[in-house]
C-alpha cells in the first residue's frame, strides 16, 4: 500500500485540476466545489465503511493496548522529525529545539520512539506540516477539497502535500516489503484512534459531510495560529476600527463597557472541530 511521491503529487494535481473543472461558485464560498467534494467524500465514506473502518475495529479489540501505543508512538517519533523542521521554519525555534530533543530522546532511551519518554520529560508534543508553514507565511488556505482516500484538505495544503510525504523518514527504509507493512499499519492505527470520534459523528450530524467541513476547516486555521485568532484579521479589523467616525451610538457604547455582559455559548463548530 506504499504509495510513491510521484504518485501522491500526481494525485494532489489532478485533484486540484478535477474540482476546478467541476466546480461553480456555490453558497459557501470556501467551499465552490461542493459537488465534487461530496462525490469525493461518498466515495471515500465507502472505501472506509468497506475497508478502513472494520480493519480499525479489530485492530483496536485484538491487540493490547500497550501495542497499539507503541505502534502510535513509534510514528509519532518520527512524524516529531517534520514536525521541528517546520517549527523552525515558521521561526518558532523554541518549539523546534524542544522537538529535536524529544526525537533524540525518544529515539534512544525511548527504544527508537515506542515509549514516549520525553512527554515524561515535560518535551510537549507539536504537529505542524508544511501546509502550516505556507499559512504562517501568509498563503491563503483556499478553497475546500476532498481528496481521493485523504480525506479533508485544502487547496494549500493539496499543494504542500507531496513535500509532506517527500519528508516523511518512512518512506527511506529500504527494505520494500516492511515499508508497505509499516505504512498499512500506520493507516490503521491512525483509523483506530478516530473511531469513538466518527461513532458520534454518525449518530450526532444531519448532514455529515457539511459537519466535517465546517469542523476541519475551523480546526485547521486553529492549527496554524496555534489555537490564537488570525493576526492577519486582528490587523486588517484594527485598521477598520481606528477609522471609524466617533459618533452619539459610539459614546453610548463605550458608557456601556462596565456593564455587565451576557455569557455567550460556545460555538458548536469550536466543539467539533476535533472530529
Amino acid at each position: 500500500m506504499n504509495i510513491s511521491t510521484f504518485s501522491m503529487r500526481k494525485l494532489a494535481l489532478a485533484t486540484v485540476a478535477a474540482a476546478t473543472l467541476a466546480g461553480c461558485a456555490g453558497p459557501n464560498p470556501r467551499d465552490p466545489y461542493e459537488g465534487y467534494n461530496r462525490a469525493m467524500f461518498n466515495f471515500n465514506d465507502k472505501v472506509d465503511e468497506v475497508a478502513l473502518k472494520p480493519a480499525a475495529t479489530v485492530y483496536k479489540t485484538v491487540l493490547p493496548n500497550f501495542v497499539q501505543t507503541g505502534v502510535n508512538n513509534f510514528f509519532g517519533n518520527l512524524a516529531d522529525v517534520w514536525t521541528a523542521a517546520n517549527n523552525f521554519m515558521q521561526g518558532k525555534g523554541e518549539q523546534g529545539i524542544s522537538d529535536v530533543m524529544r526525537v533524540a530522546l525518544n529515539s534512544t532511551f525511548g527504544l527508537l520512539g515506542v515509549m514516549d519518554v520525553a512527554s515524561g520529560a515535560g518535551l510537549q508534543k507539536h504537529k505542524e506540516d508544511f501546509g502550516q508553514t505556507l499559512g504562517m507565511w501568509g498563503v491563503r488556505s483556499g478553497p475546500y477539497l476532498v481528496l481521493p482516500l485523504l480525506g479533508p484538505s485544502t487547496v494549500r495544503d493539496t499543494v504542500a502535500l507531496p513535500l509532506d510525504i517527500k519528508a516523511d523518514p518512512w518512506q527511506y527504509n529500504d527494505r520494500v516489503n516492511v515499508r508497505n507493512v509499516g505504512t498499512v499499519v500506520r493507516v490503521i492505527d491512525q483509523r483506530a484512534g478516530l473511531l469513538d470520534a466518527t461513532n458520534l459523528l454518525e449518530e450526532a450530524a444531519l448532514d455529515r459531510y457539511e459537519f466535517v467541513r465546517d469542523g476541519f476547516l475551523q480546526q485547521r486555521e486553529s492549527k496554524v495560529f496555534d489555537g490564537e485568532a488570525n493576526p492577519r484579521a486582528k490587523k486588517k479589523s484594527a485598521y477598520a476600527d481606528d477609522e471609524k467616525p466617533a459618533t452619539a451610538d459610539s459614546d453610548k457604547a463605550d458608557k456601556g463597557k462596565d456593564q455587565p455582559q451576557a455569557i455567550m455559548s460556545e460555538p458548536a463548530a469550536e466543539k467539533n472541530a476535533s472530529l
